[in-house]
């Protein structure tokens, strides 16, 4: 069992930078890759970004290329999600989860994933 625990949402104006925090309970952690999926109203849940378990590699949606960063700190059990140069398009809820399979495409798709934290709001203003 996990559990996940977002931080770090808020609101900010266009460009500006949040740092989200998703720390896991467990000793575990890093037997899991981690990915970052947001969720806008009325739509549906899309993916962000994913971390391999050693932090070596990392995805991610070709609309945060570029801005966000994904990594993850297998001594904290944490995983990061940097996000630079912010649009009103990122307003969202944010959620981090745990995914056991070692296959990288899975990682895509919310179907997939094994664990999920609660949400982080964040907003960016025009």
């Amino acid at each position: 069992q996990v559990q996940l625990v977002e931080s770090g949402g808020g609101l900010v104006q266009a460009g500006g930078s949040l740092r989200l925090s998703c720390a896991a309970s467990g000793r575990t952690f890093s037997s899991y890759a981690m990915g970052w999926f947001r969720q806008a109203p009325g739509k549906e849940r899309e993916f962000v970004a994913a971390v391999a378990r050693s932090g070596t590699t990392t995805y991610y949606t070709d609309s945060v290329k570029g801005r966000f960063t994904i990594s993850r700190d297998n001594t904290k059990n944490t995983v990061y999600l940097q996000m630079n140069s912010l649009k009103p398009e990122d307003t969202a809820v944010y959620y981090c989860a745990a995914v056991s399979t070692y296959y990288s495409a899975r990682y895509y798709y919310p179907n997939n994933y094994d664990y999920w934290g609660q949400g982080t709001q964040v907003t960016v203003s025009s």
